[in-house]
């Protein structure tokens, strides 16, 4: 544990204060969720970001070559012998034309941020290191999370990797092969619930409290501080410069959350000049976020969230019964947990929620893989959106933007092959059948 940071309540009614051995997820005092804070006057924070590049000639340094902990001075919650490494975050930022001429964007100006290089596949990696440090910092023993996939194939990685057992709850027929797949090769207990994301993260967080089991969904604010660099990064792979936009698939709104709090204390401590704004999107089949700010008009209104409008939008989906459907797995989320960090995101950046239909997503997927990024269902909602948003004006044609692609391909692999398979979609690249003949071979090749 460290002097340099706290765990803070978001409700501005309460503010209470916690330390950061402590693990808990909600404020005790009043439920709400909680932010982990700095004491910048006690952290030597380098006086320009481009000095954390530096640490890549020092590679050998297991902490320096971590595409997280090269950044620790601006996640400064636990001491150098508790942090949990695999090497994460050897992420790519790929400059990519073809994508962009999809979307109307100018050439060399649109960029993917491309996620699917971390040790488990996914964007998750940049998170679970940090959750990890924190748990072997207050002595866990044994963790848990809700899963649409990708948290539980990196917290079974992580956990093997730190000794601490891990159990997964996953709903019915509700998660990719490839993420479990992961999971169970990697050791961790799976138990399947007969319900969806939704009713499954309502039974972890019963479970920890009654067995003191330490949670890892994004609810866990130290989760939140490790995916802040993924911003860092962006930034690094752009020169240091600020994008435009960032846009990011929505789901339980981890991610929107934690950047919107990377780029405000980028902004507050002097490293960045200016903010990107941000788009956040979701599948249409699974758009809580997008209903509730754009129709419902739910704000940040300086921390005084209207509790009201969430209650009553969610006991309209408990009363219809509704369950979330997208082929997008990843973000098939109807109750977000950081709901209200995203609306603070959305605050920050001058965001915009938008949703895509999964006809959009898996067009857009086709065309990320044309040109060379092979990603999940979900990672291509950004592509999906950002399309649309540049039919709408809302983004300039010579902006610069970067998107987040926050899984592998192989995540996923059965709705690729569908996809393709079916000859439904736009940009669908059926194999094509052939009699055991060089001749008639040849014949399809010219």
């Amino acid at each position: 544990m460290t002097e340099t940071a706290y765990q803070k309540c978001i409700n501005p009614d309460c503010g209470a204060q916690f330390d950061c051995g402590q693990s808990m997820f909600k404020c005790p005092a009043c439920g709400e969720l909680l932010d982990i804070r700095y004491d910048w006057d006690k952290i030597e924070v380098p006086g320009k970001l481009s000095d954390f590049g530096k640490r890549w000639a020092g590679r050998d340094n297991r902490l320096d070559f971590s595409g997280v902990w090269r950044f620790r001075e601006l996640l400064s919650f636990c001491e150098d012998q508790h942090k949990v490494s695999i090497g994460e975050g050897q992420t790519i930022l790929q400059q990519n034309d073809g994508v962009a001429e999809y979307v109307d964007i100018q050439a060399g100006r649109l960029h993917l941020q491309y996620e699917g290089l971390n040790p488990s596949g996914s964007f998750k990696d940049n998170g679970l290191t940090a959750a990890f440090s924190h748990a072997k910092m207050v002595g866990a023993t044994a963790s848990a999370c809700a899963s649409t996939g990708n948290t539980s194939a990196s917290m079974a990685l992580y956990a093997h990797s730190c000794g601490v057992k891990c159990t997964v709850f996953i709903g019915s027929g509700r998660i990719a092969f490839g993420k479990l797949s992961q999971a169970m090769d990697y050791g961790a207990q799976t138990i399947q619930i007969l319900g969806d994301f939704d009713d499954c993260m309502k039974q972890v967080q019963d479970v920890c409290t009654q067995r003191g089991l330490y949670l890892l969904n994004s609810l866990n604010p130290f989760r939140l501080e490790g995916q802040k660099t993924i911003m860092y990064r962006i930034i690094e792979g752009l020169g240091w410069e600020v994008p435009d936009w960032i846009v990011v698939p929505g789901g339980n709104l981890g991610n929107s959350s934690a950047f919107g709090k990377a780029f405000l204390e980028l902004k507050e401590l002097g490293l960045i000049g200016r903010i990107p704004r941000m788009a956040i999107i979701n599948a249409t089949g699974a758009d809580t976020l997008t209903d509730l700010v754009n129709n419902k008009k739910l704000a940040w209104n300086d921390g005084k969230v209207d509790r009201g409008i969430i209650d009553d939008y969610y006991a309209d989906l408990t009363t219809r019964n509704f369950s979330p459907h997208t082929c997008a797995s990843a973000i098939e989320i109807s109750r977000p947990v950081n709901l209200k960090k995203c609306l603070r995101t959305i605050n920050i950046c001058d965001g915009i929620v938008r949703a895509v239909t999964d006809e959009e997503i898996l067009d857009a997927k086709a065309i990320i893989g044309r040109h060379g990024l092979g990603c999940e269902p979900a990672s291509a909602a950004t592509i999906a959106g950002l399309k649309n948003l540049r039919e709408e004006g809302l983004i300039g044609r010579d902006e610069r933007v970067a998107c987040v692609l926050t899984g592998h391909l192989l995540k996923d692999p059965d709705k690729t092959v569908n996809y393709h398979k079916d000859k439904q979609g736009r940009f669908s690249n059926p194999p094509v059948e052939a009699p055991n003949d060089l001749d008639e071979i040849l014949k399809l090749i010219e």
